[in-house]
């Protein structure tokens, strides 16, 4: 699969600047109709190479999973959190976005003292942070943070279809497929579904 792998360039600018444990951040699950939207953050090691970081969509299942278990071992902190469906009925998708990354961040020992996200400015982080547009095709840290993310929502997913397989869920992971549709025509929502989203057509789908 080609791809874009993710450089350590901005982060190395700031390095220069002073910072030292910089965080990316990125989310998974935004646009879904089903789960909980998820937030990764992560600080690299500087000195620990980790070859093939690129963003997450990017890459196969295979890939992402070694990707998740290189980083879980090399990474001097990581993090995901998550929000869960009723969470964002009640505040919007947006906003519960940046809950997730704001506790992702958060929950990182040490606290980074310089944050980079993918297209976004988190609110309330008292540490430095800058949005990169693409940034999880562009900066290391945040394609690591989505690819830990990912692979986390992933499972979660797969765990909730051994529960209630009626949508799915294992294989489109709460995505708006033609056969997740279907399923809700079929059993209408489950709690695993996001309520405040308006549920596309089939016809959307192919259109």
């Amino acid at each position: 699969m080609s791809r874009t792998v993710a450089r350590r360039t901005i982060e190395n600018v700031l390095r220069r600047y002073g910072f030292v444990h910089i965080a990316g951040v990125d989310e998974v699950g935004r646009g879904c109709l089903a789960g909980p939207v998820m937030a990764g953050a992560v600080i690299l090691h500087p000195h620990r190479h980790i070859p093939g970081l690129a963003d997450s969509k990017l890459l196969t299942p295979a890939a992402r999973a070694r990707l998740f278990d290189e980083i879980a071992r090399n990474a001097v902190a990581w993090a995901v959190a998550s929000v869960d469906p009723p969470e964002i009925d009640r505040i919007n998708i947006h906003h519960a976005t940046l809950r997730a990354m704001q506790q992702a961040v958060l929950a990182l020992s040490p606290l980074p003292d310089a944050v980079l996200v993918d297209a976004f400015r988190i609110p309330d982080l008292l540490m430095a942070q800058r949005g990169v547009v693409g940034g999880d095709r562009r900066a290391a840290a945040i394609a690591a943070a989505s690819i830990m993310a990912k692979v986390t929502r992933d499972r979660l997913m797969a765990s909730l279809h051994t529960t209630d397989p009626r949508y799915g869920f294992d294989r489109h992971k709460g995505y708006a497929t033609a056969d997740h549709l279907a399923a809700v025509a079929r059993f209408g929502y489950s709690v695993q579904h996001r309520r405040s989203f308006r549920t596309p057509t089939l016809f959307d789908t192919i259109a």
